[in-house]
């Protein structure tokens, strides 16, 4: 399989795992979106392996650095795809989100 196939599956992948993010509420969105990041970072962010946890994290710091692997600024394995997939302000809530965890 060629690399253009496998980033056309990969992204077709996380639409249909964010399209049905619209039918969330404003207030249970912010954890729908969190949870998307529960099959590396652990849930809740609790990771407890060599993958950084986001629980607790700093809303600035986590929003800065999701920003910079969008735009690739920071390198990651898989981080700059997924970071593509989200707008400045689902990153806010995800950011607030996590910060807010204790």
């Amino acid at each position: 399989m060629n690399k253009k196939f496998l980033n056309t599956c990969f992204f077709l992948s996380l639409a249909l795992i964010f399209l049905p993010l619209t039918a969330y509420s404003a207030d249970q969105r912010p954890t729908v979106l969190a949870n998307t990041c529960a099959g590396c970072h652990g849930t809740d962010g609790k990771s407890v392996g060599a993958i950084p946890p986001l629980h607790g994290m700093k809303a600035d710091y986590f929003a800065d650095t999701m920003k910079a692997f969008r735009s690739d600024k920071r390198e990651g394995t898989v981080m700059n795809r997924i970071a593509k997939g989200f707008t400045d302000k689902e990153i806010e809530s995800m950011a607030t989100f996590f910060s807010e965890l204790k």
